[in-house]
């Protein structure tokens, strides 16, 4: 049967499993539109391009499987790129179609013409310019083979109007053979061997797990390794709920604002595990003080990651899962009973505490009341600043994928409409987007998509008045000259009405909980303002250029 372009795409996409794909309208998608009035797909109406790819990251997330988004060409396309650089900094699989000029009229600089590939080869894992019909059916399948395999990441499918029109005998490949795309995915052998043999002699391991764990669902054996060699674990923004954090193996957050005891045990380690981490600069600090008297293995999907930023001495190529369930059989637990005796006396001196100012709400506990309302069973999404970091640190995360942030790129706006794709995706979960009263304001015309499709997602906006955590650098470090961080927000409970949400202010500390319990009851979108303490600080904090362990404030 003859099909078009558009009717080709649409059906590969439902062949590939895609029940979910957010996107926003224009000219040079119009064919593809039209194919998906018809579509058993939700086809969500976002209301800025950036929202539907922050939408499709959330929903990967959330899921574990691929998110797509669309749009159209020239500035619908080019509205997605901190969409596509926020999932790629990340290794989140995501495709995006991306409507394009005709094909005679690419590189005349017609209406709403945009290089596409060229914009968006540096951000995304990988991009197609569709330039035959022919070839439609297999890019879509090779598209989502390399955005969910080895190191997961966006893929770009930039498809002409023409092409969309054009009709052809439809030929679906079951299958997708691509020489040059090989990843490896189980650990060597002989490397195996050489990191058990490693651990068994360490006298102070500690295991440093990152996104990869949850991307590789190996929280288990990660769960199984800890367990069976009785080493501390330490995660990554990325990696919270890779862990559980009510385990007594568990130190919570490393890095910047992690806590003390974890900088502290990565710092006094004779054998750092990672897993599923690429040493950034957050996590590492002053890379030539990082951990000094450790030997390193490092486990990991991605080669071009392994003593690219700290020297390895074990490295493993392949997937976490895979390589802990084979290091799991072979490796023998080390003694380590001095070591716990250290971490636990760190724990105790420096506790992960907040200091409370007068009658005014401390963000902390705002975060802190959730998790106890919702007894941790939920999703938190969160913008980026001080609201991100306080909802790493007081939220215990047990389960992966409930924790869902921007980490690499830091971008701004991304919580709500990530909220949106992931409670689409888990809709039996209470979704939360923990928010800043600045960040909110990026993408807060989503509350339009929630409303609109009945998403139904509680937003708990930490209201400081401020661009917090600029904010508190520039108390630090630059005399307290706030320069263009005061920030004056909107009547957030008027414009939540507004859009057709429910909106709820919060000024006492005793109103927190009954705040949130009743969101919670309420079958909308709330937003709920809490007004909160205006110089509140992120502790602890490691200053730029330190060494980790350097760390000031939040200690007891």
């Amino acid at each position: 049967m003859k099909r078009t372009g558009a009717q080709i795409l649409v059906d590969s996409l439902l062949r590939e499993g895609v029940r979910v794909i957010f996107g926003y309208p224009g000219g040079s998608v119009l064919p593809l539109q039209d194919v998906l009035y018809d579509t058993p797909m939700d086809v969500i109406l976002v209301r800025h391009e950036q929202g539907a790819s922050h939408a499709a990251d959330g929903y990967a997330r959330a899921t574990g499987k691929v998110g797509v988004c669309m749009a159209t060409s020239g500035p619908g396309a080019t509205n997605l790129v901190t969409g596509l650089a926020t999932a790629h900094m990340d290794s989140i699989p995501m495709v995006a179609i991306t409507g394009q000029v005709k094909t005679h009229l690419i590189g005349n600089d017609a209406f709403q013409e945009a290089d596409v590939t060229g914009i968006t080869r540096p951000v995304t894992k990988h991009n197609y310019l569709v330039k035959d019909i022919s070839e439609l059916a297999c890019i879509v399948k090779e598209a989502f083979h390399i955005a969910s395999t080895g190191r997961p990441g966006p893929v770009v499918i930039d498809v002409p109007v023409d092409i969309q029109m054009q009709t052809i005998e439809a030929e679906f490949p079951e299958k997708v053979c691509m020489r040059s795309y090989k990843p490896t995915i189980t650990g060597h052998p002989g490397q195996i061997k050489r990191a058990a043999k490693m651990i068994s002699q360490s006298k102070r391991p500690i295991i440093y797990a990152g996104g990869g764990i949850i991307i590789a669902d190996a929280h288990e054996e990660l769960l199984e390794l800890a367990v069976k060699i009785n080493a501390p674990v330490t995660t990554t923004l990325m990696g919270l709920g890779g862990f559980p954090e009510d385990n007594d193996l568990s130190l919570g957050m490393l890095g910047m604002h992690g806590t003390v005891y974890a900088n502290n045990a990565t710092m006094e380690s004779d054998l750092i595990i990672a897993v599923g981490a690429r040493f950034d600069d957050r996590v590492t600090g002053k890379l030539d003080s990082f951990a000094p008297n450790a030997k390193i293995i490092h486990i990991d999907i991605d080669p071009t990651s392994l003593s690219k930023n700290v020297r390895v001495h074990v490295p493993i190529v392949g997937d976490a899962k895979n390589i802990l369930t084979a290091l799991n059989k072979v490796v023998k637990k080390p003694e380590t009973k001095k070591w716990h005796a250290q971490i636990n006396e760190w724990k105790k001196k420096y506790p992960l505490t907040y200091k409370t100012k007068g009658k005014k709400i401390s963000p902390q506990y705002v975060v802190e009341q959730i998790y106890k309302v919702t007894k941790g069973d939920a999703i938190i999404c969160t913008e980026v600043g001080q609201n991100q970091m306080w909802a790493a640190q007081y939220f215990n995360y047990t389960k992966p994928r409930t924790y869902i942030s921007s980490g690499g790129l830091g971008t701004m706006g991304y919580g709500l409409p990530a909220a949106i794709g992931a409670k689409l995706g888990r809709p039996d979960k209470m979704v939360f987007d923990i928010a800043g009263d600045g960040s909110i304001q990026m993408n807060i015309q989503e509350l339009a998509t929630a409303v609109a499709n009945k998403i139904n997602v509680k937003i708990a906006i930490l209201n400081n008045g401020y661009l917090g955590m600029v904010r508190q650098w520039q108390e630090l470090f630059y005399k307290r000259r706030y320069s263009m961080t005061p920030i004056s927000g909107p009547d957030f409970v008027k414009l939540a009405k507004a859009y057709g949400a429910e909106g709820m202010r919060i000024k006492k500390k005793e109103d927190v909980k009954k705040a949130i319990k009743e969101a919670m009851a309420i079958p909308n979108t709330v937003i709920m303002d809490f007004i909160v303490e205006e110089e509140a600080n992120v502790f602890p904090m490691v200053p730029a250029g330190e060494a980790i362990n350097r760390m000031i404030g939040g200690m007891a």
